[in-house]
């Protein structure tokens, strides 16, 4: 139910602008890149109850080599590993914070998300996780491991299944939180990706599309608006070629008519425009630095059903 309160706002942080493209994966560069993000989320307060979703592509690749490199146990399961990656950045998120808005409460709620166990999704893996390596690099890996590689841009990053994101488990425990006035942290990494079962929940070896959880997400608490914060300053069209150009504005069925790259911009358009078409609210797609300025259409692309003047 709807209160008297500031619209409500899902933000998706992608994982690669906490760690960005080819930075070393340590804590100090990323309890860096994480304080500049939290300047953007602290003024986004000043007018929306925000929820933020966060990536992890970065850290549960690191958190799947560093688990491999002990041989005396057996490797902990992808699932699990994606839970530690929720604890771990949304520590560092919520810290950095609550440093900035010392009398707002922020909550981390380590969250799972139910998915079809039946969802093709999971023979064709497609996402992106861990650092980049040159070709030699991923060859050793793929054949040391058994992992799946595919390039990405011009370098090669390890890809796991990511199907589609179909309940959030604990949606009632978010709704709770933000009918208290928290700014909650949730569906890290897309949420742990579980498959319900006669016995209950059971986690699974891949990794949710974060946009596509955020959108979810957004849908389930009406929200107003979403807004997703990657590394690209806009929606382009042609990109990568002689006549890419920026999108500022669009509506789903204009974008309807373009392809986008289905392993970076295909699926944050695909969340956007599912959003802003079943709960008419607005969507924006833009660079972190630019975050506060992207929903008024100043700054990135912004997604709405209006017909643009």
């Amino acid at each position: 139910m709807k209160t008297e309160m500031k619209p409500i706002l899902v933000v998706a942080l992608g994982g690669n602008a906490l760690l960005k493209r080819g930075e070393p994966l340590e804590a100090a560069i990323q309890r860096k890149n994480i304080d500049l993000a939290a300047e953007t989320i602290a003024q986004l307060t000043q007018r929306w109850r925000v929820v933020l979703v966060h990536g992890n592509g970065p850290q549960v690749g690191l958190l799947a080599l560093q688990n491999s490199a002990y041989t005396g146990v057996t490797p902990y399961p992808l699932d699990v590993l994606g839970a530690e990656s929720q604890g771990m950045i949304g520590y560092m998120l919520q810290q950095s914070l609550k440093n900035r808005l010392p009398k707002c409460e922020v909550s981390v709620l380590l969250t799972q998300v139910a998915v079809d166990p039946a969802d093709p999704a999971l023979a064709n893996p497609t996402k992106y996780i861990g650092p980049v390596y040159d070709q030699p690099q991923a060859d050793v890996l793929a054949a040391e491991k058994g992992w799946c590689f595919k390039a990405d841009g011009s370098y090669f990053r390890r890809v796991v299944p990511s199907p589609q994101p179909m309940r959030i488990v604990e949606r009632d425990a978010i709704e709770a939180l933000l009918q208290r006035g928290h700014l909650v942290i949730c569906n890290g990494g897309g949420g742990v990706p579980v498959v319900e079962q006669a016995d209950g929940f059971h986690g699974i070896e891949a990794v949710i599309d974060k946009d596509l959880s955020a959108a979810l997400l957004a849908r389930q608490l009406e929200a107003e608006a979403l807004l997703i914060l990657t590394d690209a300053n806009a929606v382009y069209l042609n990109w990568g070629t002689p006549e890419q150009r920026p999108l500022t504005e669009a509506t789903p069925q204009q974008l309807s008519g373009f392809t986008f790259d289905a392993g970076s911009m295909g699926p944050k358009i695909a969340a956007c425009c599912r959003f802003v078409k079943t709960c008419n609210g607005i969507a924006g797609i833009g660079s972190l630095a630019d975050g506060p300025v992207i929903l008024a259409g100043e700054r990135g692309t912004l997604i709405r059903n209006d017909p643009l003047q």
